[in-house]
């Protein structure tokens, strides 16, 4: 914490502090404030001095490299705001107007870095970064429909998932003995390595995610009623994040707006405020997930932002063993992405009670350990089947139907796994409390529809652990499925991107699932990877409409035209949800005189799916702090 005001400090005392602050956070990776602290320091630095080199330069962590690498585009860093308030403040000055569309992406709380195809490199100050290329081979890229190998030109930030952190880095030494605390500090600790051999034979693995994989679209007049349903959509992401940044969407007016030394005036970062507050942990419930038991903090009430929080994650077993927490202690609650209540330390209370179960609160059964995991072995216990099948549900797209409703069928049916369920009926649903025949229908047209599926969403739905959509596809690239369960976890786990641990679980997977998955390929029918006709004319989609993209996409196909993603001048027609709007594909198809129609122009020859009773919307519970 900072003990005087930063606005009472002369330049030479400030420049001294942020100085002793980046050597701390940049070099050694140890801080001692907050960022937003840290922010204050260098505001007041440039009230007194705009262009100090402290306040103009751009950071960057210290690394091993091989050589410098000239950046052909610079790579900036950006300009913050804490507050809807400074961003509205922002927007308002650049925008042209209140239908002006921005772009809402994720910040991710990593390394930046730059691959231009054959050299990988970080931001650095900007201009010039640091050759890391020696680092590939434990870094895997995600990119808009792509994940996989680095072997393809991407810009954005190298990061630790959140699930590779828990379940692989949990068992990673880092050098000198012990684990990492945080993913930032492994990353930055694996990029500050001479020598990666360690690592490679200890499993770990980066992610370099593509600033363009995640982007939301907002009018600038809608900002601010939808700013906090935004921040809940981007806090579910897998990554590690410390804000979110807000683009101007047209690009071309974006970069028409310019830069200064330090970032570009088109965007901006908002930093997420971590904010804090000390409460009791009163209890600890074990909640049902997906091959394991999560502990759930309960807390005695405590206002943090404005939200009363009740209650916490605590992640896993491994990290409430690790915290060693107890039932009674006094704790710190923090609101991770300025929504998700998380604890970050605790002091022991003078009343203690351990927070550790032996048996599973639905069967009784003994619990065990996996990993960082507490887990019910029994493959019978009613929740564990619960939450397995409504995963499932999920990998294969079943969107409507949630936990209370698929409780329901699996108690009336004593349906166990995905192929009993797919095989409803109309007839079948009507018979559960609540289903009108409208609502039945629905429903069985849509587990029928989602028969008609592909062979990464019948590994997902699997459950196997650490193999989710973008591993299953991973694993398809050169294997049918048909192929992967013949191999040997050895030939599996050296795969770029599944390791030993993964591979392991694939086999034992397939073996003790071998007539569930039989069952299923009895019921579904999976598509062929679909082959693209480059001669067919191409169409794009752009704004927000009442289907998934894939819907009118498919719609499209159809048609015999092919869905594409980006606008140019060979682009045959662009669909917009607003045709008057001044979309960045818009202003580009305009500008390259492409067919434009209105999406009801567009469904005239297929109409609309009837509209569907959905589950409710459970975004305003992690608000109130009650959903895990």
């Amino acid at each position: 914490m900072l003990n005087i005001a930063p606005e009472n400090l002369n330049a030479a005392q400030l420049a001294e502090l942020i100085s002793y602050h980046d050597k701390l956070y940049w070099e050694t990776n140890t801080p001692e404030i907050s960022d937003q602290e840290y922010d204050q320091l260098v505001e007041a630095l440039r009230k007194i001095d705009p262009e100090h080199i402290l306040v103009t330069r751009v950071n960057a962590v210290a690394v091993e490299s091989s050589g410098k690498v000239h950046h052909k585009t610079p790579m900036l860093s950006l300009d913050k705001a804490y507050s809807l308030e400074e961003l509205l403040e922002w927007a308002k000055k650049y925008a042209r107007d209140q239908e002006e569309l921005l772009l809402v992406e994720p910040k991710y709380d990593g390394i930046s870095a730059s691959f231009d195809g054959k050299i990988l490199s970080t931001r650095g100050d900007g201009e010039t970064g640091e050759n890391i290329s020696d680092k590939l081979p434990l870094i895997e890229l995600e990119a808009p429909g792509y994940t996989g190998n680095v072997d393809r030109p991407a810009r954005g930030e190298i990061v630790i998932r959140n699930d590779d952190f828990i379940n692989i880095y949990s068992h990673i030494q880092k050098k000198g003995g012990g684990t990492y605390k945080n993913s930032r500090n492994a990353v930055a600790g694996i990029m500050g390595l001479k020598d990666i051999f360690e690592m490679q034979i200890q499993g770990a693995k980066l992610t370099l995610v593509d600033y363009n994989l995640i982007s939301k679209q907002v009018k600038l007049c809608d900002l601010e009623t939808q700013w906090e349903n935004l921040k809940q959509s981007l806090a579910g992401l897998p990554y590690p994040m410390d804000g979110i940044v807000l683009k101007i969407a047209d690009k071309s007016y974006r970069d028409s707006l310019g830069a200064t030394a330090h970032h570009p005036r088109g965007e901006i970062a908002y930093k997420f405020t971590n904010s804090s507050a000390v409460t009791t942990l009163v209890g600890v419930e074990w909640s049902f997930g997906k091959n394991c038991l999560t502990p759930v903090a309960q807390l005695a009430p405590v206002d943090l932002s404005g939200i009363t929080i009740k209650r916490a994650s605590l992640h896993n077993a491994q990290n409430l063993e690790d915290m060693q927490i107890m039932i009674g202690d006094t704790v710190t609650v923090e609101r991770a992405g300025d929504v998700i209540p998380y604890i970050t330390a605790s002091v022991p209370g003078k009343e203690r009670t351990s927070p550790w179960i032996s048996d599973c609160p639905a069967c009784k059964t003994a619990l065990i350990r996996r990993g960082p995991e507490l887990c019910c072995p029994n493959a019978d216990c009613a929740e564990t089947l619960l939450c397995n099948l409504l995963a499932s549900v999920r990998s294969f797209g079943i969107e409507r139907l949630g936990e209370p409703t698929l409780r329901k069928l699996m108690e009336k049916f004593n349906i166990r796994f995905l192929h009993e369920l797919l095989i409803l009926t109309s007839a079948d649903l009507l018979k559960i409390e609540g289903f009108q025949k409208r609502s039945a229908d629905n429903l069985a047209n849509e587990l029928a529809r989602s028969c008609n599926t592909t062979e990464a969403n019948i590994i997902a739905a699997l459950n196997i652990p650490n193999v989710g959509m973008n591993i299953a596809a991973l694993l398809l690239e050169k294997h049918s499925l048909s192929e992967l369960r013949t191999l040997d976890a050895d030939t599996l786990a050296a795969i770029p991107g599944i390791g030993p641990e993964r591979a392991g679980a694939i086999v034992s997977t397939f073996i003790n699932k071998y007539d569930e998955l039989e069952k299923l390929l009895s019921v579904v029918t999976c598509q062929q990877p679909e082959k693209v006709n480059a001669d067919l004319p191409t169409i794009c989609f752009t704004g927000k409409m009442p289907e998934k993209r894939s819907f009118y996409e498919k719609l499209a196909r159809e048609r015999n035209l092919r869905p594409v993603d980006s606008v140019n001048a060979s682009l045959s027609i662009l669909v917009a949800a607003d045709i008057s709007g001044n979309s960045s594909k818009l202003a580009a198809a305009r500008k390259y005189g492409v067919k434009i129609l209105s999406l009801e122009e567009f469904l005239r020859e297929n109409p609309t799916p009837d509209a569907e009773i959905k589950e409710p919307d459970l975004s305003e519970a992690w608000e109130r702090g009650e959903l895990f």
